[in-house]
């Protein structure tokens, strides 16, 4: 931890301050009883939505956690240099253009693994092309065919992974010429 860190995270006395992690939900807390004096209806309905979105984003946050910590017992940075890293070749395109596609979720919920992966040795390509790749969903494949045909379900598929491919490659060029510049 670094200089700056140390002292956002310590009192007065030199104590650590966890207490400022209580902050913000007990804000908003109060906030909700604040605005259910108020407009107890209103606020019911926010409250509804607010655990609406929980429930929606509580899976796929649970499954980055868990693959987080397989990540961290199992696999070692040497082994996601070998398999995500700038040399990982055709088979880390297909690992990371794969696991995008099966993903599932908000994708604010892989933020952590991706960034986990990315300090473990995995290339900006890769993370790049996980997330392009996102739009393609193996399993909504037989829904699309029913609503769009053969041909189209084809060509959008195979045009969505080129383009999240180039767009990786675009964006490797230019973190990688924004870090050299650096």
């Amino acid at each position: 931890m670094n200089s700056a860190d140390d002292r956002i995270n310590t009192d007065a006395d030199g104590r650590t301050g966890n207490w400022r992690l209580a902050v913000f939900p007990l804000a908003v807390m109060l906030a909700y009883v604040i605005l259910y004096l108020i407009m107890p209806a209103r606020t019911g309905r926010a409250l509804v939505a607010s655990g609406q979105i929980l429930v929606q984003v509580a899976l796929p946050l649970c499954i980055a956690f868990v693959l987080m910590v397989v990540l961290n017992l199992f696999v070692k940075p040497a082994h996601v240099s070998r398999f995500l890293g700038t040399g990982a070749g055709l088979r880390g395109v297909a690992i990371s253009t794969l696991g995008g596609m099966i993903s599932t979720g908000p994708i604010y919920a892989w933020y952590p693994l991706l960034k986990d992966l990315r300090e473990r040795g995995a290339s900006n390509f890769h993370i790049a092309n996980f997330l392009g790749n996102r739009a393609v969903k193996p399993f909504l494949l037989p829904v699309m065919v029913f609503y769009f045909g053969w041909g189209y379900t084809v060509v959008l598929n195979i045009l969505l992974i080129v383009g999240a491919i180039s767009i990786a490659c675009i964006v490797s060029l230019l973190v990688g010429w924004r870090e050299v510049r650096e």
